[in-house]
């Protein structure tokens, strides 16, 4: 064990306080089973076993003096944890920051002080555009603070760091843990008069309660309006890395219960802060190489050795620099500046090209097909309660069939309480739900039009009309030929045209979903927004369009912009494919780059590329295209 003799770290007992640690841990273990609705019917044992423990271990310890050994415990589970988390979050800054945005929006930690506070006013919208700079901060800031946990530097400063970013998380998940998607809130926002959004809401506030005009000038309007909360079923704990590795995230109540474990190592060792002075040779060796294993453990669940790599790496380098760094790098400052860098380089890659490691279930080798069929149903038990009206008790029931007609056939008898449905086994929606590439028929240019799959599908949809002609107007009205009646049409006011060909009206749209994912090779282009994205190598990208049409291999695009972004685009760009639109969250999901390069073959991702990387046409002929 660790050994110094100006630190009392084994307290009155060693082996007693090691007990006492390992029962404290294990209360904790109990009380978060006890509140975990999969041990609903074991809750209360789970809660006594766990209270219990865990108070009467905290007294044995504070007796005894172990606080400083539960600190060095604390130091490695915490701070190999925050190295971790802060990796996961820095391989995927980009996403960490739409989770930020999430929390942003009024509706989600914003409406929690307007509901504590009758602070309508308040907003942390502001903030939205700040989201990347933020993760950025938070990434870096968490790998940094585990590190200097670890070797025991600036341990006063990073444990009330740590405290503030527990308590900031831990709010995080208590709201998405409670929040209820039915309740309101009452919101206030400024309007300039020529937004789109109080253009809609102004009629609206004539007709809608829910919505009032408090103030209106020139140039402003001030809105109160009645809202729901965004609920956000994810925290984004660890990126999508838990989603993509074991699948599934965790739960709401899961990450509440995580981030309450981790608050209290936190706290044990803000508690001992003082008592806690940079490692001898000896701690360092112990606390590195045990921080490790439990690294590695995490390493395991995201299937990724990175991460051990990269601890071992900012550890021993901050050491390195410590010993060799003379007198400007030769300490904290040296090791706390080293560090920054490492994780500042890691972070700037990952942003400029893609993450390292791609947890998205549009990575390179990802099935699209299986992917949207890896969802699982849920298994549900309905709980009905009646009270039979003479005896006051109530009755349980599953099922209202002919086996309990006796009670919920008889309402004289028996009075209905309520129904509930129970989660037996939580179902899993499948990992891809939005993929879906289409352009709507009004918007097509002859580029689509021409395509030979968008031209077939319209072909096929075609039906036979009568137009119909209004003699003072000049209105048409054309008629499907099927219902078309011509005792239903006076000839003195209309005049019966010829039978023509056009689409229905309920065909206004066509989906190359299937198309895509069925052809043998097909190449993509995904851009979330045409007119930010990076389109420095568009001559590359024009090369592939022209030698992928010699060679008759599909080339489209995929946008979450409109149809007057596209036309701008074509126009400025010279790169005339077809366009399709989805939904700009599955374009998040499918790229952080804009824009990115993307070959399928029968549905499977068979290269992926950032603007930055975007390859040569023969680079892919040689490493990814079957050219014959």
């Amino acid at each position: 064990m660790l050994k110094n003799k100006n630190k009392n770290i084994e307290g009155k007992s060693l082996v007693f306080n090691v007990l006492c640690i390992i029962l404290n841990l294990l209360g904790l273990t109990f009380l978060v089973f006890g509140y975990h609705p999969y041990f609903e019917s074991s809750a209360l044992g789970f809660q006594i076993t766990g209270y219990s423990l865990f108070i009467l271990s905290l007294v044995a310890i504070y007796l005894f003096e172990g606080w400083l050994l539960f600190a060095y415990l604390a130091r490695i589970l915490v701070g190999g944890l925050f190295i971790v988390s802060g990796l996961i979050k820095a391989n995927d800054p980009k996403g960490f920051a739409y989770k930020l945005e999430e929390y942003f929006e009024d509706g989600a930690l914003a409406y929690r002080v307007k509901e504590l506070f009758n602070w309508e006013s308040f907003s942390l919208e502001f903030l939205i555009d700040q989201a990347l700079m933020l993760s950025v901060i938070i990434c870096i800031l968490e790998i940094l603070l585990g590190a200097l946990i670890i070797l025991g530097r600036k341990v006063r400063l990073a444990s009330w760091l740590m405290v503030a970013m527990m308590v900031f998380f831990t709010l995080l998940t208590w709201h998405t843990k409670e929040c209820d998607p039915n309740s309101t809130f009452t919101d206030i926002d400024n309007y300039a008069l020529e937004n789109p959004v109080a253009q809609a809401k102004i009629p609206q506030a004539e007709n809608d309660e829910q919505i009032t005009i408090v103030e209106k000038t020139a140039t402003h309007v001030t809105i109160r309006e009645v809202k729901k909360p965004q609920c956000v079923d994810d925290c984004g704990c660890f990126g999508d890395a838990m989603k993509g590795s074991i699948g599934r995230s965790l739960t709401p109540a899961e990450s509440y219960w995580k981030d309450i474990v981790l608050l209290y190592l936190v706290v044990i060792l803000f508690i001992s802060r003082r008592k806690i002075t940079p490692n001898t040779l000896r701690e360092n060796t112990v606390l590195i190489f045990l921080s490790l294993l439990f690294v590695t453990l995490f390493a395991y669940i995201f299937s990724w050795g990175f991460p051990i790599l990269f601890a071992l790496i900012i550890l021993l380098l901050a050491l390195w620099i410590r010993k060799t760094g003379g007198k400007i790098l030769g300490n904290t400052f040296g090791m706390t500046s080293l560090i920054l860098v490492i994780s500042g380089l890691f972070v700037t890659y990952v942003l400029m090209y893609r993450p390292l490691r791609d947890y998205r279930p549009y990575h390179v080798g990802s099935d699209l097909v299986e992917r949207m069929n890896d969802g699982k149903e849920g298994v549900y038990k309905n709980i009905i309660i009646y009270k039979n009206k003479a005896t006051g008790k109530d009755t349980t029931l599953t099922e209202l069939d002919q086996s309990t007609e006796h009670i919920w056939g008889k309402p004289e008898q028996w009075e209905f309480v309520e129904r509930t449905t129970k989660t037996v086994k939580a179902g899993r929606l499948p990992s891809i739900q939005q993929f879906n590439p289409a352009i709507a028929v009004d918007q097509m240019t002859n580029t689509e039009r021409n395509f030979d799959y968008i031209s077939q599908k319209i072909k096929e949809n075609r039906e036979k009309y009568v137009d119909i002609i209004e003699k003072e107007s000049g209105n048409r009205y054309p008629q499907p030929l099927s219902d078309f009646y011509i005792e239903d049409w006076d000839t003195s006011e209309y005049v019966i045209g010829d039978t023509i060909m056009r689409l229905p009206e309920t065909f206004n749209e066509v989906s190359l979903k299937d198309y895509i994912l069925q052809q043998d090779q097909i190449i993509l282009i995904i851009s979330k927004d045409l007119q930010k994205g990076n389109f420095n190598r568009i001559e590359q990208l024009k090369e592939i369009a022209n030698k992928a049409y010699e060679k008759d291999i599909d080339m489209i695009m995929i946008t979450a912009s409109g149809s007057d972004e596209i036309e701008a685009f074509r126009a400025s760009q010279e790169l005339d494919i077809p366009t399709l639109q989805n939904d700009e969250i599955e374009i998040k999901a499918i790229t952080r780059s804009n824009p990115t390069l993307m070959v399928l073959k029968n549905g499977v991702v068979k290269g992926k590329y950032a603007f930055r990387s975007t390859p040569s046409w023969k680079w892919l002929v040689k490493n990814v295209l079957e050219i014959k």
